[in-house]
C-alpha cells in the first residue's frame, strides 16, 4: 500500500512538473519576405518595420542585398508591417498572421519614388 501511494505522489509530481513547463513556452512563428521596389527589383537595405496590430512593441531590420528580410520567434499574432528606402514608404501590410512553429511570407513594394520637376523660367 505504501509503495503505490509513493508511486502515486511521483506520477502526481511529474503530471504537474509537465504541465507547468509547457504552460511557460510561448508559440513563435517567423514573418519572412521580401521588398520590392516599383519596378519589381529587390530593393536592399530598406528598412522593415514590424509591429503587433495594435501598435505595440515595435521593431525594425534591414533587407539584404537580395531586399529579403525576416523575423524570427515573434509571439503568435497579428502584426503590422511596412518598408522604407530613401524617404520612399511602402503601404503598411495589415493583421499579418504569425503562425506558430511556421513561416509567413510577404512581398512589400516600394512606391515609384517621386519625380523631380525643374521648372525653367524664361
Amino acid at each position: 500500500m505504501k509503495h503505490i501511494r509513493q508511486t502515486l505522489f511521483v506520477l502526481i509530481l511529474a503530471t504537474l512538473g509537465v504541465a507547468a513547463g509547457t504552460s511557460a513556452k510561448v508559440a513563435t512563428g517567423t514573418l519572412a519576405g521580401t521588398v520590392l521596389d516599383a519596378q519589381g527589383k529587390p530593393v536592399a537595405d530598406a528598412v522593415v518595420t514590424i509591429q503587433t496590430s495594435d501598435g505595440r512593441q515595435p521593431h525594425a531590420t534591414r533587407t539584404d542585398s537580395k531586399g529579403r528580410f525576416e523575423f524570427k520567434r515573434f509571439e503568435t499574432g497579428q502584426y503590422d508591417l511596412h518598408a522604407q528606402s530613401n524617404g520612399n514608404f511602402s503601404e503598411w501590410a495589415k493583421r499579418i498572421s504569425v503562425h506558430s512553429n511556421k513561416t509567413t511570407s510577404i512581398t512589400l513594394r516600394l512606391p515609384p519614388a517621386p519625380s523631380e520637376s525643374v521648372v525653367v523660367k524664361p
